[in-house]
């Protein structure tokens, strides 16, 4: 006969507060679903300011997880960067509206499906219509920004791997609309960025070490860039693999680089 192994005490202690810091954290987050006109419907968890004063309006950032994260709970999208914008100095120092969308798992953010592999040739689709999520999230972000006291000169986006090129595609799509663009671990097809035009400043982000997507994409967006006169800055972690995001995220200037960009609405 097996006995059932006990757990110490302090072991089940430990567990229980790191599912109240988790469900604490989701908490901070609204849980909503958009529904279009076609019936197709985007889960997000949207973040507001701590106080809406008056008259004033802040910044929104869209930030668009990785494939690990697409699913249906509405809560997998928050695993990376929902604790950095929800954590109670930095919402106090940085009010602004937060949208997770959660992309659906048969879906991928910049293209209808994951490519097949990041290793040969150039995996990412150059002329292809707009994904049904990262659609939807385009109709998410239109409604909040008609919806809520938005600044339109300090709408940012956030994304890391599939969510990196889904940063990358949202630019090419949308060049005039975002003040800062972070894509992380990412990739673009690289003609999509020949003599490219836009205000958005860009930060990239990449492991030189990353075995899933490649580093070498993140390193000729940045010369495709940097060729077509757009502000672009990248950072490479040595001996960072995939999970570049973490020591992304851990730097002291990471939110403060991003909330201090704003458009010249001169231009």
């Amino acid at each position: 006969m097996k006995r059932a192994s006990k757990k110490p005490i302090w072991l089940i202690l430990l567990y229980s507060t790191i599912a109240i810091t988790i469900n604490a954290q989701h908490e901070e987050y609204e849980a909503n679903s958009l529904i279009s006109k076609e019936g197709d419907s985007l889960h997000y968890r949207q973040l507001s300011p701590l106080q809406i004063e008056e008259g004033k309006k802040y910044p929104l950032v869209l930030f668009l997880h990785g494939a690990g994260e697409r699913g249906t709970d509405n809560k997998s999208q928050l695993t990376h960067g929902g604790r950095m914008f929800s954590n109670p100095v930095n919402r106090e120092r940085y009010p602004a509206f937060v949208l997770f969308p959660q992309c659906p798992p048969e879906f991928y953010w910049p293209s209808p499906k994951r490519p097949d592999s990041f290793n040969e040739g150039d995996p990412f689709p150059l002329n292809a219509e707009i994904s049904r999520p990262l659609a939807l999230t385009m109709e998410l972000l239109e409604k909040t920004i008609r919806n809520y006291p938005v600044d339109r000169e300090r709408i940012y986006v956030v994304g890391l791997s599939m969510g990196g090129m889904g940063t990358f595609d949202l630019i090419c799509r949308y060049p005039d609309l975002f003040a800062a663009a972070i894509p992380i671990c990412g990739g673009i097809h690289r003609d999509r960025l020949n003599n490219f035009r836009t205000e958005t400043v860009f930060r990239i982000y990449h492991g030189d070490a990353d075995s899933v997507v490649p580093v070498r994409f993140s390193r000729e967006a940045y010369l495709k860039l940097k060729e077509s006169g757009v502000n672009v800055e990248y950072i490479e972690f040595p001996g960072v693999n995939h999970n570049s995001w973490n020591p992304a995220f851990n730097r002291d200037d990471f939110l403060p680089w991003l909330f201090r960009q704003k458009k010249d609405k001169n231009k």
